[in-house]
């Protein structure tokens, strides 16, 4: 009898603790923003730094300058900063075939990545801000504006 009450008890200890930390329960509310409670919230651009990391830096490197003849570079990129609608297209639908970054030509294919609009808002607007580049914000209503024009 103890050790079923002890079993019991040690299961709804582990039970708690992974839903406290995110192992169970509504994983859709889950969200880049979880800060502690007197913690400022993130900017658009740091929120933008988190999805850059995870998804972008594969490829474009995490300092944004990418692989010499495989990635084209993000830092510093004429093609980048020469249209942001286009930029959120290929965010949003992907890309292949030549283009040409800061006078290198590159080959390659980007798919399309499964962000929101707010993440590509976000991320793209790191990017715009980073790595020596000084570009416009990327708001989530000209992302939706982009893809409602692809659908």
């Amino acid at each position: 009898m103890k050790k079923t009450i002890l079993t019991l008890g040690v299961t709804l200890t582990l039970g708690l603790i992974l839903f406290s930390c995110g192992g169970g329960g509504d994983t859709k509310s889950t969200t880049i923003n979880t800060l502690a409670p007197d913690a400022k919230p993130l900017s658009a651009s740091d929120k933008g730094q988190v999805v850059f990391k995870r998804i972008c830096s594969a490829c474009h490197q995490a300092d944004g300058k990418g692989l010499p003849n495989a990635f084209p570079p993000l830092a510093g990129s004429d093609y980048l900063l020469a249209d942001k609608f286009r930029a959120v297209r290929q965010v949003i639908k992907g890309s292949s075939g030549k283009i040409t970054v800061n006078g290198t030509e590159f080959n390659g294919v980007m798919p399309p990545q499964p962000l929101n609009d707010s993440d590509i808002a976000n991320v793209l607007t790191y990017v715009y801000h980073s790595f020596g580049n000084s570009g416009p914000d990327v708001s989530p209503a000209e992302v939706k504006s982009v893809r409602d024009t692809i659908k």
